[in-house]
């Protein structure tokens, strides 16, 4: 239940107790005041525990995908659980670079969801040489993602994507999401001396 509604039951509450004794009723009896304040407190405590409560990231989860397929910064969702129709929400366009790959996410995704896929995906591109390809569609099979772009796909596997990436910086984060510069590596040294 939203905020609006809880405020709306809460209103007729006050609106009941209030008439009650405006018509020459005595106020309401210790059994009567806790009887409407448990209702309001269920309500109130089913509305917490709900779906809507659901981070993007946790329907993912349920839908059988890991929560690093979306970006940190995923701020809210709109879900038709009947169609799996949803739209995912950032803050802005994101991009940045995993093994290799150049990812952009706009700020709003949309597609169909269900167990171990995603399909009609429209937001999520790949840079590919120097085209900028839609990601379509995502499928789990077992331990690995399938993403396709048209008629090609590539896949990866499922432990690649067990955190967030995050924007700007994909895995390479340091201090707030600077990208890390490229140092020298020392041991990647001594070990190509060996």
């Amino acid at each position: 239940m939203s905020s609006p509604a809880i405020l709306f039951v809460v209103l007729i509450l006050l609106i009941s107790l209030s008439t009650s004794s405006a018509t020459g009723d005595d106020t309401p009896t210790a059994c009567q005041v806790p009887q409407r304040y448990d209702f309001l407190v269920t309500l109130s405590t089913s509305s917490a525990t709900g779906d809507d409560t659901l981070t993007a990231y946790q329907v993912l989860e349920q839908y059988d995908f890991p929560v690093g397929i979306l970006p940190i910064g995923t701020k809210s969702y709109e879900l038709d659980k009947s169609t799996g129709k949803f739209k995912a929400y950032l803050d802005e366009t994101c991009t940045f670079t995993i093994q290799n790959y150049e990812l952009k996410y706009k700020s709003t995704i949309t597609g169909v969801i269900s167990k171990g896929k995603l399909k009609n995906l429209k937001g999520v591109s790949v840079k590919i040489l120097f085209l900028w390809l839609n990601i379509g569609e995502v499928i789990r099979d077992d331990d690995e993602l399938e993403f396709s772009v048209g008629i090609a796909s590539a896949d990866f596997p499922i432990e690649s994507f067990v955190e967030s990436p995050q924007c700007g910086c994909g895995f390479d984060c340091v201090n707030g999401g600077e990208k890390k510069r490229p140092g020298f590596d020392f041991i990647s040294f001594i070990s190509a001396l060996l």
